[in-house]
């Protein structure tokens, strides 16, 4: 009851906050356009309101060079002018927009660290309701810049060095920036570094990949990183699962950087604005998991300037979603918000299935004062509908005396099978500057999920071939989850040595509780090739299991980025976990109880080498520790699984927009509980499985308008240590190979601007479907392509997926669980900005 009436308070509390949203987006309704400003200007006052009314949205700005010239170069919506004047301070060149609004899609500044050798830094900012300052730092005298107007805004074209265009020194990171290259990442270090100073392989898909290739689901965006495959869901199902360098990474889930310990819940939302994946053993920041890597979704925050979105899309098998994405201030000065929300219905290519999605995404940021800043931020999502249960191998992958088994063919019970889940999740994130070397941050999150389902799964295949055992189980899930994560970042120096130092500690908790119900009996069986549906239950009805938990953790971390010179980094960190765990369960046979608590060192050593500045050579070794529950045949603990991984790996910033990383790394899992050979029944901690492998990664645009992100994993994952498994079986859904390349062209100019193209091609080898490698899911290459539209504030683009419409699997979960992809699919999408 308590609980019931938490999530009660807790929907209230959210819907409180959606009503004061809507009230003040109603207030805050002002005229952006000449044509909306009310008559002539009277006052000075009214004259300066009308002037402030009519400024111009900048949408994006981009560094670039162009016939060896640097170029900042700042968009606007409708290509409307700027008006702007520049002055030097300094070594500083300082141009002023005066009737511009930033409208940046990932925030409300842009920053570019060492574009070239004589500049240190670009920025942009809103230095008051009407004008934007960019800021152009020169290494020890100001730049030059001539200024000249484009039909996409205003160019600030830089003087360059001789010295510096000859060495081709060129990068840039940037918050705000369109493009497909993104050069800063927070998931690996908790602060704002540039990619190619951290050792380790990092990718980020950031919000245009996303559009521009109409995904929807977690899936699809993943498959632009190479080493990560479909793991043992189906691609469209709610429930994600994906392997990470060979390794299952469906728990490895964070949500601005904090664990939410789930795979549920956490699909591809309107409030999501990229997506980073670092792939090494990460328990140093993130705690226990994270063997082969892990996810982090990075939310959008508050803007200060208004800024409207709705989308509309329509596509095959009944797809329909519409969202909406709002934000600006609540007040005049300090008070932020923002607001997402979708709703998503679907059907499928699969008999009776469908799906429908809706989500209300609020976030409140209140910038207390220029050193302080709170953060709050909600989420609430339901999903209902009906779950994929695969098909059997025989008909499918494997040959079949009966025939093939159609693609389309549902062998569940429409009339027993449902799934409906929800999640909310709540929290804040609280920042103080004390100066501008030392920050503190206190980050909390909590994540409340609920899910019930019936169930008329696949059991096994009779020897004809055609009959197919099922079961029915009903079942109730939850799982909360609570994090608190506190730290300090700071900058010093010693000596010639400069520090980035990150020291906090974190408090987790899960409460996991799992109800699992049905008849003694299965129901009736299905005909593969010709299914009758509308069965009965069974009686009695039994308790499958009923399972409770809780796990906990508290640790302290510690990490430093050290530079001992200018093209010599060096990364060490380490984590001191203390993880507990308590269990009940119950089930037909009895009750069992449990409780165990276990210790982890966690290290994570990293080097990064420039023998020219473009270029880094890095290596790395890392950590990771998850308890293991269990005793052994005396009665022994189990110790948590140990991953461990060594990486060496070059990145390159081929030039200032497009960027490449290719890591070679060896990684192994090991304390693997497996059969004891001496004690049927009971297990021991003697297995071991590794992965090892080569992946290349490429990001960017190659030239003005033309984009591309692509990638190659070779990844060889088996088991070496085993009881039950044969030694050199490959691992569950794992490619040896894998490759994938989408790339756009949008025109630049002439009457056909903003028209643009994009075509994909995704090649998965083959891989093995269990443990026993009894059967391959052979391999595909599937082909997608795209035609959109942006012009100003409006863009349309049609997604055609599977453009050939080829037969292919996806993954799967047993023998009897085999995953098809999605044929020849349709998706059109128009959306407006204002």
């Amino acid at each position: 009851m308590l609980e019931q009436g938490l999530r009660v308070q807790n929907l209230a509390w959210m819907l409180s906050i959606l009503s004061v949203f809507v009230t003040s987006i109603a207030a805050a309704a002002e005229p952006t356009t000449v044509r909306e400003l009310p008559a002539t200007a009277k006052t000075v006052k009214e004259w300066v309101a009308q002037v402030e009314a009519a400024t111009v949205q900048v949408t994006a700005i981009r560094v670039v060079t162009v016939e060896n010239r640097l170029q900042v170069q700042i968009e606007t919506a409708d290509g409307r002018t700027l008006q702007a004047t520049t002055r030097t301070e300094g070594n500083t060149l300082i141009a002023e927009i005066t009737n511009a609004v930033l409208a940046l899609p990932s925030g409300q500044s842009f920053r570019a660290e060492k574009p070239t050798i004589d500049i240190t830094e670009i920025t942009a900012t809103q230095i008051n309701a009407s004008t934007v300052q960019i800021r152009i730092v020169g290494d020890g005298i100001a730049p030059v810049a001539e200024v000249v107007n484009s039909d996409r805004g205003l160019v600030l074209s830089v003087e360059p060095d001789e010295d510096a265009v000859a060495e081709e020194e060129i990068t840039v990171t940037g918050a705000g920036q369109r493009g497909y290259r993104v050069p800063n990442a927070s998931t690996a270090t908790r602060t704002d570094t540039p990619i190619r100073d951290i050792p380790a392989s990092i990718q980020v898909i950031p919000q245009q990949v996303i559009k521009d290739q109409g995904a929807t689901t977690l899936s699809e965006v993943l498959q632009n990183v190479p080493g990560v495959s479909q793991g043992i869901q189906p691609p469209r199902s709610p429930l994600n699962a994906y392997n990470i360098r060979g390794f299952s990474a469906e728990l490895e889930t964070l949500v601005n950087g904090l664990s939410v310990r789930t795979n549920q819940g956490v699909t591809l939302n309107p409030n999501i604005d990229r997506i980073e994946v670092i792939k090494e053993p990460a328990s140093v920041l993130f705690g226990q998991g994270g063997l082969g890597g892990r996810v982090n979704y990075i939310t959008k925050q508050p803007l200060r300037d208004p800024f409207y979105s709705i989308e509309a899309s329509v596509g095959s098998y009944s797809f329909y979603r519409g969202a909406i994405d709002l934000s600006g201030s609540l007040n005049s000065e300090n008070v932020l918000y923002r607001l997402n929300a979708s709703a998503q219905t679907t059907e499928s290519f699969i008999d009776f299935f469908d799906q429908q999605t809706y989500v209300v995404a609020p976030v409140i940021t209140w910038l207390i004062s220029d050193q302080t800043t709170l953060t709050l931020e909600s989420e609430y999502q339901k999903n209902s509908g009906i779950d994929d249960y695969g098909l059997p191998a025989e008909g499918t992958i494997l040959p079949n005396p009966n025939g093939k088994i159609s693609r389309s063919r549902f062998l569940g019970d429409p009339s027993l099978t449902s799934s409906d889940s929800q999640v909310f999740r709540i929290g804040y994130d609280f920042k103080h500057s004390f100066s501008d070397n030392w920050q503190v941050r206190s980050v909390f999150r909590a994540s409340l999920y609920d899910r019930s389902a019936q169930r008329t799964p696949g059991l096994s295949l009779l020897d004809d071939k055609r009959t197919l055992e099922r079961f029915y189980g009903v079942s109730e899930q939850s799982s909360n989850v609570y994090n608190l994560d506190n730290f300090v970042v700071g900058k010093f120096s010693t000596g010639s040595v400069q520090h980035q130092l990150v020291v906090g500690f974190n408090l987790f908790r899960e409460d996991f509780s799992f109800r699992d119900e049905g008849p003694l009996d299965n129901i009736a069986s299905i005909d593969l090739f010709n299914p009758v549906y509308g069965v009965s239950i069974p009686e009695p009805s039994v308790i499958y299991n009923d399972s409770k938990s809780r796990t906990q953790a508290q640790c302290l971390y510690l990490q430093d980025q050290l530079a001992l010179a200018e093209n010599l980094k060096l990364l060490l960190g380490g984590r001191f976990d203390i993880a507990s765990q308590t269990s009940e369960d119950v089930n037909f046979f009895g009750s069992t109880n449990q409780s165990q608590q276990d210790e982890a060192f966690s290290p994570r050593i990293g080097i990064v080498y420039n023998p020219i500045k473009p270029v880094s050579l890095y290596a790395s070794y890392s950590r990771s520790f998850n308890p293991v529950t269990g005793t052994t045949r005396n009665g022994a603990q189990f110790k948590p699984e140990r991953g461990t991984q060594y990486e060496i790996g070059l990145k390159a910033d081929l030039s200032s927009t497009i960027s490449s990383t290719i890591a070679f790394f060896d990684l192994i899992r090991s304390n693997v509980t497996t059969e004891d050979p001496d004690n049927p029944g009971f297990s021991i901690q003697t297995g071991e499985q590794r992965s090892k492998g080569i992946e290349l990664d490429l990001s960017g645009e190659i030239l003005p308008g033309w984009n591309i992100i692509a990638g190659y994993a070779l990844t060889n994952a088996e088991i070496t240590k085993d009881n039950t498994f044969a030694v050199g079986n490959q691992l569950i859904n794992v490619p040896k190979h894998a490759l994938n390349l989408w790339t756009t062209y949008e025109i630049q100019s002439g009457r056909l601007q903003g028209l643009g193209i994009g075509a994909g091609v995704f090649y998965v080898g083959e891989r093995e479907g269990d443990l026993n490698n009894s059967f391959e899911i052979p391999s595909y290459v599937r082909t997608d392509a795209a035609v959109f539209y942006r012009r100003g504030n409006f863009r349309a683009a049609i997604n055609i997926k599977n453009l050939f419409d080829v037969d292919y699997f996806a993954s799967a979960r047993s023998r009897t669980r085999i995953y098809y992809g999605d044929p020849l699919t349709v998706i059109g999408s128009i959306s407006w900005q204002f």
